[in-house]
């Protein structure tokens, strides 16, 4: 993980890089409107981010940015999409965790590799989850929940909003650096699972922030922790899972990318948009209203980022047997 700092300075430090070609790239590019696709349904949280910063985006590079959802296979149609697309900074992507670093490890022959077809640009953020239990519930912290699991090894549930999600890895993690055996059940979606986790059908779940949260202050549910290495700036208070399990870290984030050899000049432009846009205070406002942590980066640093993270979990996905089925 990056520490946020870091982060940001690296961003705002970083050089841009042209050659005479792309600076007369840079020159003409953008003429037209600016697609990205995002590989989920209307009204999620990787397609309401993305909303937030189109305009922002469209204003700073005088052309309209639109959001083309394209669902399916845990993001993987919308990625096959910007890796064959014309590397002219046209078609982009806002990847996700799953679709950038996770995927590889679950699905065989994939006709792309995230590392090698598809261009950083810049992370966007990390979207707020947090672990949250029924109110009947007798625990009050992450190690109330780990003595439980342990007690009761395989009785123990955990929700999900899909194989591969953040959810799902946060919980896999849990079991590996906890030593126990709880149980997962995927949902098509955080409706569903957080309907069941409210009646009790489910003992605990990671769930986004702008979904758990309404239910934590209606007195539904009982937040213990968040699932990042270091609390939350959105949560201050909450102790970390770490704090109990050391080396927990799951991030929930979101990227820009686009097609392989996009040219660095369009690179740089659409990098220096997107700081910009994650610094506007109306853009940070809103994000945070939907539980992200704004957090840009440089190109090099994101596509390092999206190494370590594809390493971090393809031996966790192997050793738990995690199947896309």
């Amino acid at each position: 993980m990056f520490p946020r700092r870091t982060i940001l300075a690296a961003s705002l430090s970083a050089p841009a890089i042209l050659s005479p070609f792309g600076a007369r790239a840079q020159d003409t590019y953008p003429n037209k409107a600016i697609r990205v696709v995002v590989g989920f349904a209307a009204g999620g949280s990787t397609d309401l981010n993305t909303r937030t910063m189109a305009p922002k985006l469209g204003q700073l590079l005088g052309q309209p940015v639109v959001v083309d959802n394209r669902p399916g296979a845990g993001g993987n149609l919308a990625t096959e999409i910007v890796a064959r697309a014309n590397p002219d900074g046209y078609t982009l992507l806002m990847g996700t965790i799953a679709a950038l670093s996770v995927n590889p490890s679950l699905y065989r022959n994939l006709p792309f590799d995230p590392q090698t077809d598809v261009t950083p640009i810049s992370m966007a953020g990390n979207v707020l989850n947090v672990l949250v239990v029924p109110m009947d519930r007798p625990w009050r912290s992450t190690a109330d929940l780990i003595a439980a699991a342990r007690a009761r090894p395989e009785t123990i549930t955990y929700g999900s909003s899909g194989v591969g999600g953040a959810g799902h890895l946060s919980g896999a993690l849990l079991d590996r650096l906890a030593g126990v055996k709880t149980i997962h059940v995927p949902y098509r979606g955080g409706g569903p699972l957080m309907t069941d986790l409210i009646s009790g059908k489910l003992d605990f779940a990671f769930s986004t922030g702008p979904t758990a949260l309404p239910q934590v202050e209606g007195g539904r549910l009982r937040m213990l922790a968040v699932p990042s290495a270091a609390r939350s700036p959105l949560l201050p208070d909450v102790p970390t899972v770490a704090e109990s399990l050391p080396g927990f870290d799951v991030q929930n984030w979101n990227a820009l990318v686009g097609p392989k050899n996009l040219p660095r000049a369009i690179v740089d432009r659409l990098n220096a948009a997107m700081r910009t846009t994650l610094q506007d205070p109306e853009v940070v406002h809103h994000l945070g209203r939907h539980g992200v942590e704004p957090l840009p980066s440089s190109p090099e640093d994101l596509a390092r980022f999206i190494r370590e993270e594809t390493a971090k979990w393809a031996p966790i996905l192997r050793d738990a047997g995690v199947s896309p089925d």
